[in-house]
C-alpha cells in the first residue's frame, strides 16, 4: 500500500491521550499529530524517536498531521491502525497470501455475527465463505525471545469478542481466519502476549481449537509504502 506522499520527518516529543502526539519537525516547528492507534504502543512512544507524518488539506479535520511510521532500534514500524485492512486486501488481490487465495470475490466491512463487521469477506461459489479478521501487530519486547512479534499490546475486550464471533462462523460451516499483520521489519516469529491479556489468549486457544485459523505475516516498510512480505511461524509460548 502506498503511503501519502511526501511524508514529513520529525522527532517524537510525547504521545498522550491515546490519539495525540507532539512532534518536532526537522525545521524546528512543533506540531500535534493524530495518532490512529488506541493500543499501548509499548516501546514505540519514547521521546526522541524518529517519526514520519502525513498531511491532510481537509478543512474539516482538527489536526493537519497524522503519525504514520516510526523507527526504533533501526527497525521501521507502521503505527497507523487504519491501514492494515487495505494492506491485507491489496496482498490478497495480488495473490501474495496463498492461504487466502482462490476466492472469486472480496468485500470489506460486511455485517456479521451479533453486532460486528468483518474486515474482509471472501466468497466463492465452490469454496463458500471465508471470514477474515485483521489485527495490527507492532509489539516487540525482546526481553525473553528475540525477534518475537506479539499481540495484543493492551487488553482488548473487542478482540476477544471477535474471536468468539469467528468461532460462531466456523460452527455455521464457514471458514474463518485471524490475520495478524506485523507492521514492522525486524520480527521472524509471532505469539500471543498472554501476560498482557490472558482473556484474549484463552479465547484464541478456544477459537483455534474450534477451527478458526491463525495467519501471521510481516511487512516491508519504507517511507513510500507498507507491503505484506512473508508468513511467520506462530509460536505457542505456553507449550500447549
Amino acid at each position: 500500500m502506498q503511503l501519502p506522499q511526501p511524508l514529513i520527518h520529525g522527532k517524537l516529543i510525547k504521545r498522550y491521550k491515546r490519539f495525540l502526539a507532539d512532534i518536532e519537525l526537522d525545521n524546528g516547528e512543533m506540531v500535534t499529530a493524530h495518532c490512529a492507534n488506541p493500543g499501548g504502543m509499548i516501546g514505540l512512544k519514547e521521546p526522541g524517536i524518529d517519526v514520519w507524518l502525513s498531511t491532510s488539506d481537509n478543512p474539516k479535520r482538527k489536526l493537519k498531521y497524522s503519525w504514520e511510521l516510526c523507527r526504533v532500534n533501526g527497525a521501521m514500524v507502521g503505527i497507523n491502525t487504519a491501514h492494515p485492512n487495505a494492506i491485507v486486501e491489496e496482498a490478497i488481490l495480488a495473490g501474495k497470501i496463498p492461504e487466502l487465495a482462490g476466492y472469486a470475490t472480496l468485500k470489506r466491512e460486511i455485517k456479521y455475527g451479533k453486532n460486528s463487521r468483518i474486515d474482509i469477506l471472501l466468497s466463492d461459489p465452490d469454496r463458500g465463505l471465508c471470514y477474515v479478521e485483521v489485527k495490527n501487530v507492532h509489539l516487540k519486547r525482546d526481553d525473553a525471545v528475540p525477534g518475537l512479534a506479539e499481540f495484543p499490546d493492551a487488553v482488548t475486550a473487542r478482540g476477544a469478542k471477535h474471536l468468539d464471533e469467528m468461532t460462531d462462523m466456523v460452527a455455521e460451516g464457514h471458514r474463518a481466519a485471524m490475520f495478524y499483520l506485523i507492521q514492522r521489519d525486524d520480527c521472524h516469529q509471532f505469539a500471543l502476549a498472554s501476560d498482557i491479556d490472558p482473556h484474549y489468549a484463552a479465547r484464541f486457544a478456544a477459537a483455534t481449537k474450534a477451527g478458526v485459523e491463525a495467519i501471521a505475516y510481516d511487512c516491508v516498510i519504507d517511507t513510500a509504502s507498507v507491503t505484506v512480505n512473508v508468513a511467520l511461524p506462530i509460536r505457542d509460548l505456553n507449550g500447549k
